[in-house]
């Protein structure tokens, strides 16, 4: 079951919300995205982006664990490992796509939060923007966001 605001939903077929990602999707797994699948896009969205996102890592502002951008709003859902037919943003590792979580031994559940953003307009952005530069380009765009939230724990 997904968390949504307003029509927009994400979910994935791997996990519900707030249940755990399987290993098969972390680090300690074969490090591969999840499947995605939406549902609900406003009827002016023009393009999607989508950030995971930990906010309970040990540092100042959590870890990025993906940034994939200017994906057609024809598009409803992500396969698994399919992060590269899209814009990738470089993770909190400095890295384009996908890394899995792996939060540190013994600090306890972690929440990972896969953000879609409905945008009402087509950005034409470079590749390489980390979450920061994504969130301030698409900020005065975004007409509806969605969240799934899985956990993890080592």
């Amino acid at each position: 079951m997904a968390l949504n605001i307003k029509d927009l939903r994400i979910a994935s077929p791997a996990f519900s919300s707030l249940d755990r990602i399987p290993k098969h999707y972390t680090a300690l797994g074969d490090n591969v995205s999840p499947p995605l699948e939406w549902s609900g896009l406003p009827p002016k969205t023009q393009q999607l982006a989508l950030i995971c996102h930990d906010p309970d890592a040990p540092l100042p502002y959590g870890f990025t664990h993906w940034v994939l951008y200017g994906i057609p709003p024809t598009v409803s859902q992500l396969a698994e490992a399919s992060d590269s037919k899209f814009i990738e943003g470089m993770n909190s590792s400095d890295k384009p796509g996908y890394t899995g979580p792996m939060p540190p031994e013994g600090h306890g559940l972690h929440h990972y939060y896969f953000w879609l953003y409905a945008l009402d307009t087509e950005l034409d952005l470079k590749p390489g923007l980390n979450c920061q530069q994504l969130l301030d380009a698409i900020a005065n765009h975004v007409i509806e966001q969605a969240r799934l939230v899985g956990v993890y724990e080592r």
